[in-house]
């Protein structure tokens, strides 16, 4: 974000400086070596929704690395795994009345149709998907989903959330039976490399390892960046890390807004990375419905991207409050192997169990 945000105030002739604290750029969107391959530290794919983003890939000149491939998507619930994203594989699921699934099916066609939906700001994700698929369906298909990214704000996440990316993944659909989701080749660090290069080639000045340590403020106006080591003088100021930190990089903040920025609360992420020696399924992500393991799904990355082996993410989104986001590396990876699930995620004639 920051440096899109970077590369886009110099097309509009501005100077710039990027204070990143990292020694790399690219934050959430940037790679990692693992054991010789260069990989995401969080999955990223594309939809045929993106516009801004191949907006962007055309201008950078790299339009021609994003390829599109047939994706699927899987559904884990009751020790089964079931195939999930098209209307045969909604019929198809054991277990749950056949005006449910019908019910359900009209929800995601809705969603995938309508532009907009400004009614869904006031209303709750839990209400409103409740409204359109019964107890029964939100039980079944969403309650676990919700429950394991928002814990206790579960309850309480907007229904205008839900939609837009319900919306997103079903308009990028070869057809009614078909996903079909984007990548670049070389990962997203073809996308930060390419930007890096704009950026610099326009004037702008990348500031690595410079953690921002105040905003200034003098006369009721910005005036500049204090990180560590330099100052950076300034007429703007747009700040990309999560909101909540704001107060403590702007320390005279006015105090309704300070309250304003306190109230704010957030989701963090773990998200534990495996490289495998044999793929876990088919599918490119799979939810977790009804299940003991506290992780909304399991994504195998691999099945999008090629990347010589089978690379495999377990997310763990949480409130920084919760007990887990404190585990250790190791104390995440076990967890995340969940044995002897990780045997039942495989179709029922590959009965191996999940191994690094």
């Amino acid at each position: 974000m920051g440096l899109a945000v970077a590369y886009q105030a110099l097309q509009d002739g501005h100077e710039v400086d990027v204070v990143e604290a990292s020694q790399e750029p690219g934050g959430m969107a940037g790679h990692f070596d693992f054991g010789g391959i260069s990989i995401e530290r969080f999955y990223h794919f594309v939809c045929r929704a993106d516009a801004p983003t191949v907006t962007l890939l055309r201008e950078l000149g790299i339009a021609d690395k994003l390829r599109w491939k047939p994706t699927s998507m899987g559904f884990f619930s009751d020790g089964r795994l079931n195939r999930w994203g098209d209307p045969l594989a909604l019929l198809r699921i054991p277990g749950i009345s056949l005006i449910t699934k019908l019910r359900y099916g009209l929800f995601v066609l809705v969603c995938s149709r309508k532009n907009t939906w400004p009614q869904l700001e006031a209303r709750s994700a839990k209400e409103w998907i409740t409204a359109w698929c019964g107890k029964d369906g939100y039980k079944h298909f969403w309650e676990t989903l919700l429950q394991y990214k928002f814990y206790e704000y579960a309850d309480s996440i907007s229904a205008a959330w839900i939609w837009t990316r319900i919306k997103r993944v079903g308009s990028s659909r070869k057809s009614i039976m078909q996903e079909e989701l984007g990548y670049l080749e070389g990962g997203s660090k073809t996308l930060i490399d390419e930007l890096v290069a704009a950026i610099e080639a326009n004037g702008g000045c990348i500031h690595l390892g410079s953690s921002a340590q105040q905003i200034v403020i003098a006369n009721d106006s910005v005036a500049g960046v204090q990180t560590k080591t330099a100052y950076f003088a300034a007429d703007h100021v747009i700040s990309t890390i999560p909101m909540p930190n704001i107060p403590r990089l702007v320390p005279d903040l006015p105090a309704e807004w300070r309250a304003r920025y306190e109230a704010l609360k957030t989701i963090g992420i773990c998200c534990v990375v495996f490289k495998l020696k044999r793929s876990v399924s088919p599918h490119f992500w799979i939810n977790l419905g009804q299940t003991k393991h506290e992780i909304p799904g399991v994504i195998e990355f691999s099945n999008l991207r090629d990347v010589g082996v089978v690379i495999v993410y377990v997310p763990y989104y949480m409130p920084a409050t919760n007990r887990k986001f404190s585990w250790t590396d190791d104390e995440l990876i076990k967890d995340a192997k969940f044995p002897p699930a990780a045997r039942d995620l495989r179709s029922p004639d590959r009965r191996s169990v999940l191994s690094l």
